[in-house]
């Protein structure tokens, strides 16, 4: 039997989701949102292109057609961030608007 490496474990790297927002990534350990408008590198490339990723080291995500390397902490700057509004709150506000009227 054949031992496996932990860093081999660590290094996979999938690309999930390709739309025109951006692409998203999945690794071991998170979810990724690679933003096109923050990486505009990614706009022009091929889907071919974007899905080649490997992942050389924990810290860094490399895309061999395209000659990019990217700090993993870089990507994580630009989260997508959900703009979630509580249904209480919004019912609260139309329930003061109506009082007002």
């Amino acid at each position: 039997m054949k031992a496996v490496s932990p860093d081999k474990d660590r290094s996979a790297v999938e690309v999930t989701y390709i739309s025109k927002h951006g692409l998203w990534l999945l690794t071991k350990d998170e979810e990724l949102f690679v933003s096109f408008n923050e990486f505009p590198q990614f706009q022009s490339a091929s889907v071919s292109q974007i899905m080649n990723v490997e992942r050389p080291h924990p810290d860094y995500l490399h895309w061999p057609n395209l000659g990019l390397n990217l700090p993993v902490q870089s990507i994580r700057r630009f989260p997508l961030i959900s703009k979630h509004i509580r249904r209480d709150s919004v019912h609260r506000r139309a329930k003061t608007k109506i009082a007002r009227r």
